[in-house]
C-alpha cells in the first residue's frame, strides 16, 4: 500500500462545557502520514497546540482497538467517519487525500450533552444498563462452556448482539436520537439465552422506562442507526425488542 503525506484543514468543534456556546474552530495540519490513525492526526495537532500556549481539543478514547466505544465523533457529518463498520480509532488517514477538508464535531444529541469540545456525557447508557442489562443470579463459580445447550442459531444472535460496544453511534445518527438499536442488542442478548430468561420481562419493562426517563427519541425504523453502526448490530434486534415489550407489557402482573 502507497505511503503518502498530507496537509488538511480541520474544522473542530470546540465548546468549555455544556453551558457556553459553542464554534467551530479552522487548524491547519501539515506532514500527516496517510498510516496515522485519526486519533493520532489529532494528537499530533494537540502537541502543536500545547506548545503553542492553547488549549488541545478535548476527546474521549481509550482502548485505540474498536472495543471501548469511546471514540465517539462526528467526521465529515458521519458517525465515526467515511468507513463502513468502523471506529473512529480504526479509521486511518489513507482515507484522505492532500489538501481535503474535514469537519470534526461531537455527537448531536440532547441526551448526550456535551462535557467539552468533542466530548459528551453518555452516562445515560449507563444508567439504562443499570435498569436491567444484567443477570442478578448469583450463579457461583463458571462452568464449562457446553455444559448448557443452547441452539446454534441463537447463541449466534446473542453473540452478534452483544458487540455493541455502546459508542452512540445510532443516537447520533438517527433523525429522532433514538437508542433503541443500543436498547435492542442489550435485551436481546440476554433474550435468546436460557441464563437471561428469569428476569425476560422485567428486564425490558424497566430498560424501555429507563431509555424514555433519558430523554431519547422514538424508533420510526429508517435503519439509519445500522448503517453507521461500528459493529453492523441488526435492526432485527429492535423487532425482537419490540415482541419482547409487548409481551412483557401484556403478562405483566399488577
Amino acid at each position: 500500500m502507497e505511503h503518502y503525506t498530507m496537509n488538511l484543514t480541520l474544522k473542530v468543534w470546540r465548546q468549555k462545557n455544556s453551558q457556553e456556546q459553542g464554534r467551530f474552530e479552522t487548524y491547519q495540519v501539515s506532514d500527516i502520514s496517510s498510516e496515522m490513525s485519526f486519533l493520532e492526526m489529532i494528537d499530533v495537532l494537540n502537541e502543536r497546540l500545547i506548545k503553542e500556549g492553547k488549549d488541545p481539543i478535548a476527546f474521549d478514547h481509550d482502548c485505540r482497538e474498536g472495543i471501548c466505544g469511546a471514540c465517539s465523533m462526528y467526521i465529515n457529518g458521519r458517525p465515526h467517519g467515511p468507513w463502513h463498520a468502523n471506529t473512529t480509532c480504526q479509521l486511518h488517514m489513507r482515507a484522505y487525500k492532500d489538501g481535503q477538508t474535514i469537519v470534526v464535531e461531537p455527537w448531536r444529541a440532547n441526551s448526550f450533552p456535551v462535557i467539552k469540545d468533542l466530548v459528551v456525557d453518555r452516562s445515560a447508557f449507563d444508567r439504562i444498563v443499570q435498569a436491567g442489562g444484567y443477570i442478578s443470579v448469583n450463579t457461583g463459580n463458571a462452568v464449562d462452556a457446553n455444559a448448557m445447550l443452547i441452539e446454534k442459531d441463537k447463541a449466534d444472535a446473542a453473540f452478534a448482539a452483544a458487540a455493541c460496544i455502546g459508542c452512540g453511534a445510532c443516537v447520533a445518527a438517527c433523525k429522532n436520537s433514538s437508542a433503541m438499536l443500543f436498547l435492542s442488542a442489550k435485551v436481546s442478548h440476554l433474550a435468546l439465552l436460557p441464563q437471561g430468561e428469569p428476569e425476560r420481562k422485567s428486564r425490558v419493562l424497566n430498560m424501555v422506562h429507563q431509555m424514555d426517563k433519558e430523554g431519547f427519541g422514538s424508533c420510526t425504523f429508517t435503519e439509519a442507526c445500522e448503517a453507521v453502526c461500528p459493529k453492523e448490530i441488526s435492526v432485527t434486534n429492535i423487532s425482537r425488542l419490540n415482541k419482547e415489550y409487548m409481551i412483557a407489557g401484556l403478562t405483566e402482573e399488577k
